[in-house]
């Protein structure tokens, strides 16, 4: 068995340090959120694990309760090597919590590749000034970051007013965009000026990013079983079975890439007609206006579930996204509840906090 130590994830520098030695078979390491007024929190985790566990990381709990995943030395090296082989090797830019798989893995990457990463205060707001600054420190030709889709929504933002920004960006040699679907719109703005931007699609048990633009890296392999993506590979978290069934809904398409639809779980029945959450969302962005959107299913005394929609854009918006809702899928889509929001409930891994979007479009 092997100790289990705690850091906090605000401690960056302590948590590369204790990740290197886990790497190398000392103390296991688990990355707890960050330290409030000096205390850390207070998390049910072992005191030991097993010999083949470097690290134990908390899932983010977007859909549904957190929950401990033991990741091995071995798949964690896998995963950064499968990367490497993919986009190459160089210096990347931590711009994520490290208690999430995708800041995790900044910092796996780098050690592999003996390189020292550029660390960034994850703990303060994303911003573009804090992106530049952060990349300014780099000194390497080969550049690489990680960022989720909001970040990318602000950077893209940011881009026409400052030529600073698209400076920094375009010395990256690869971004990769996961965490959850990205704008096709901010994706295809900022590729379309040289920006070279990587899809990417994994989760925790997977190390993060297995599949690149639609193909599996390293040797994972994919297929889809009753609609469901399962997974195997050398990257899968320990105790997983050979094949790892995710609970995203998935297709090849006619190139044989990976097409993600949605997650099973984010399917209602509304009047014993299936709607997809994934779906409304992808659809309601088409609407001019709209920033930011996320749907959730609310009890409902005649449907059984509604769809709610919480937006961050421009109030009069509301009406055009439920009609071109209408228009599309059908009145099953029909929101119950469309409320603006100024900023929407985030975790801090900046994925949207649906349980508690969910919870304000009940009340």
């Amino acid at each position: 068995m092997r100790k289990l130590t705690q850091i906090p994830a605000n401690k960056t520098f302590e948590v590369l340090v204790a990740l290197n030695a886990a790497l190398e078979g000392g103390d296991a390491l688990f990355v707890s959120g960050p330290e409030v007024n000096g205390v850390a929190p207070q998390e049910e985790i072992p005191t030991e694990v097993s010999d083949n566990t470097a690290v134990v990381i908390k899932s983010s709990g977007s859909t549904g309760r957190p929950k401990l995943i033991e990741l091995s030395a071995d798949a964690m090296l896998s995963s950064a090597a499968a990367t490497e082989q993919r986009i190459g090797s160089g210096q990347w830019l931590l711009s994520l919590p490290a208690n999430y798989i995708a800041g995790l893995m900044v910092l796996v990457r780098s050690i592999k590749s003996d390189r020292q990463p550029i660390l960034m205060n994850s703990q303060l707001p994303f911003t573009a000034e804090a992106f530049i600054r952060g990349a300014s420190l780099m000194d390497e030709r080969a550049r690489f970051a990680s960022l989720v889709p909001t970040q990318l929504a602000r950077l893209s933002d940011a881009i026409d007013s400052d030529p600073m920004v698209y400076s920094s960006l375009r010395k990256f040699e690869a971004i990769l965009i996961g965490g959850q679907r990205a704008d096709f719109a901010v994706m295809q703005k900022l590729k379309a000026m040289g920006i070279n931007l990587i899809s990417t699609y994994g989760m925790t048990e997977t190390c993060g990013g297995c599949v690149y633009d639609g193909e599996p890296i390293g040797d994972t392999k994919l297929r889809i079983n009753d609609g469901l993506l399962e997974i195997s590979g050398s990257s899968l978290a320990n105790n997983l079975p050979e094949w790892f069934q995710s609970n995203d809904l998935a297709r090849f398409d006619d190139s044989g890439k990976l097409e993600i639809l949605g997650r099973a779980d984010r399917v209602i029945i509304s009047g014993g007609l299936k709607v997809s959450l994934d779906r409304v969302e992808e659809i309601s962005r088409e609407i001019a206006g709209v920033q930011e959107i996320c749907a959730v299913g609310i009890v409902d005394r005649e449907f059984g579930q509604r769809v709610a929609i919480g937006f961050e854009g421009t109030p009069e918006v509301s009406d055009a996204i439920s009609s071109h809702l209408v228009e599309i899928i059908g009145r099953e889509a029909k929101p119950k509840k469309i409320r603006q929001f100024r900023d929407l409930p985030r975790l801090d891994s900046q994925k949207l906090d649906l349980q508690r979007i969910q919870q304000l479009m009940s009340e």
